[in-house]
């Protein structure tokens, strides 16, 4: 049975196992991936007691992830990477609301194929962060990453009050390839309770704005730029701060402060409005409340669909791994697919990893059944850490 976030047989006997895992992305959500894991737990030690909390590192399955954690869910009508009306959630506790940039701009919002690096705007996420103000949040949590711009967040301002104008004084036209054309800028319409919230930028890149290392350059190609595309929106963003450094303090450092290229410039546009910048898997565990869980737990299970380098640069996994070494609990990883090295695996915490493909070498079929896997998978975490 579950009562509230801890899945148990109903005795309450047995050691405590407290599984703070990512998405399988494209297979399992979070909490699917909790759910999983304590089946085949149980099936081993019937009396273990499992707790769940699903996490994230600021992008794709944030929200999902607090309101695992008990937030609670609200709808909004936003615009799209395109301009089209899509419905957006967001999270809410008390004072604290937790959006993510993808849920309004994110590649998955883009119709299957398409892909706009020029003209994919952020006003949408501009107008979720509205709508937590309008729920009279305090703090903000946003999340960002899994975009499908380039814009700089030019988007996001204009939807909370700026003005962005060319040479005729016409706002310019949405996306990062317009920002060329931009003339003059203007931010003192900003929405005034941005200056009574505490902003947290939670992302996995520290990447600057423009440059060989910016949002154009390195994260444009994934979101169909061309090599000609990306060395337009690099021009237009260092354009693009140009124009503000005219009116806004601190416009051209802010370029160059980590996370600024993140979500294509959205980070940018962020530390404008006074965010501060923290790595999103840090940001999320705190406001999930990961502390008290942790101290709860006899051991930990992370894990996400691909341990791989990239794991060790800012995801869940090894944020979950560095907290819990810190406290002194034993972690285990499931995924997917596992490309590092056992050497590395110890580095970031993890005693030992369990792949899906450990089971089924085919993985397509490991992302077909991801599921059934994954529970069988845990019957060996049990045997090997539970017996």
């Amino acid at each position: 049975m579950v009562k509230g976030h801890v899945v148990t047989d109903g005795t309450g006997r047995g050691r405590r196992v407290l599984v703070a895992a990512d998405k399988f992305k494209g297979s399992l959500t979070a909490a699917e991936v909790a759910v999983r894991v304590a089946a085949g737990l149980r099936r081993v030690v019937p009396d273990v007691v499992v707790e769940a909390l699903p996490v994230a590192d600021g992008g794709d399955g944030t929200v999902d992830a607090a309101l695992a954690a008990g937030f609670e869910r609200r709808e909004v009508r936003v615009a799209g990477p395109l301009g089209e009306p899509v419905g957006a959630a967001f999270a809410v506790r008390g004072d604290t609301a937790v959006v993510e940039m993808a849920e309004a701009n994110g590649l998955r919002r883009l119709p299957e194929g398409v892909r706009a690096p020029l003209t994919a705007s952020t006003y949408g996420s501009g107008e979720l962060l509205r709508a937590a103000l309008d729920a009279e949040a305090r703090t903000v949590v946003f999340g960002v990453g899994g975009s499908a711009t380039t814009d700089g967040g030019a988007g996001m301002l204009t939807a909370l009050g700026a003005q962005l104008l060319d040479g005729d004084g016409k706002p310019v036209a949405p996306g990062g390839g317009a920002l060329g054309d931009l003339a003059r800028a203007d931010l003192s319409g900003l929405d005034p309770r941005l200056a009574s919230v505490d902003l947290v930028l939670a992302g996995d890149v520290d990447n600057p704005l423009t440059g060989p290392q910016g949002a154009a350059a390195v994260y444009g190609p994934q979101k169909g730029a061309s090599p000609e595309d990306v060395t337009l929106l690099d021009a237009a963003l260092a354009h693009y701060v140009t124009v503000l450094a005219a009116t806004v303090p601190r416009a051209a450092d802010l370029a160059t402060f980590p996370g600024a290229g993140a979500a294509g410039g959205l980070g940018y546009a962020a530390l404008l409005l006074g965010a501060r910048f923290r790595p999103g898997i840090e940001v999320v565990l705190d406001t999930l409340g990961f502390a008290a869980a942790l101290e709860r737990a006899d051991l930990v299970i992370t894990g996400e669909g691909s341990l791989d380098d990239q794991t060790l640069h800012g995801k869940a996994p090894a944020g979950v791994a560095a907290a819990a070494r810190a406290a002194g609990k034993q972690v285990v990883a499931v995924c997917g697919r596992l490309t590092l090295s056992p050497a590395a695996l110890r580095n970031a915490g993890i005693t030992h990893a369990y792949p899906l493909t450990s089971l089924e070498p085919d993985e397509s079929v490991c992302r077909a059944q991801a599921g059934p896997l994954l529970e069988r998978l845990a019957t060996r975490v049990a045997e090997d850490h539970l017996t």
